[in-house]
């Protein structure tokens, strides 16, 4: 049995400290430009929003903790838009059909993006559902914020406020 939560401790220690070593490296750097395919059709492509506070939020269907946040989601975007603040979800599956479902249920209005290869969620260093990326007017990461649970929105709130007032 000592073994045993040895081994537990010890991969708990390393999730925790591969978290944090994303969260580092990602920091006040110039966030990884993509372009993906949105739902509504065209192609979305980060350094085109340059000027405005773009929040990515890395999620996927089956991702109970992203249902829960998505709705809140919605409100931020809905309260910063106004004022030079883009939302863009990025869904991580590679079959969409389950997520298209999702949003038409929830009712999301900001852009979803399709990373079905994965290959911006890699850039990103998302190790966690939801994942969560503040970038400011200038292209920089100012917040990384992997899972989700109650209350964290008020932390992408104080990000997104932050970003906005640079």
């Amino acid at each position: 049995m000592k073994k045993t939560a040895f081994i537990a401790m010890v991969a708990a220690l390393l999730l925790a400290a591969n978290a944090w070593s994303a969260k580092t490296t990602l920091l006040h750097k110039p966030a990884p430009d993509f372009t993906l395919k949105s739902l509504e059709g065209p192609n979305i492509k980060l350094s085109e929003l340059r000027g405005d506070v773009v929040l990515i939020n890395f999620w996927a269907s089956w991702c109970g903790p992203c249902r829960q946040e998505m709705p809140l989601l919605e409100e931020l975007n809905t309260k910063y838009a106004p004022m030079g603040f883009t939302m863009l979800g990025v869904n991580v599956e590679q079959d969409s059909t389950a997520a298209k479902s999702m949003l038409a249920e929830l009712g999301i209005s900001f852009p979803i993006l399709f990373d079905d290869q994965n290959s911006v969620s890699e850039s990103y260093d998302v190790i966690a559902m939801p994942t969560t990326i503040v970038v400011d007017r200038d292209g920089n990461v100012q917040y990384v914020h992997h899972g989700y649970k109650p209350g964290d929105e008020d932390k992408y709130q104080d990000a997104i406020r932050s970003a906005i007032r640079q």
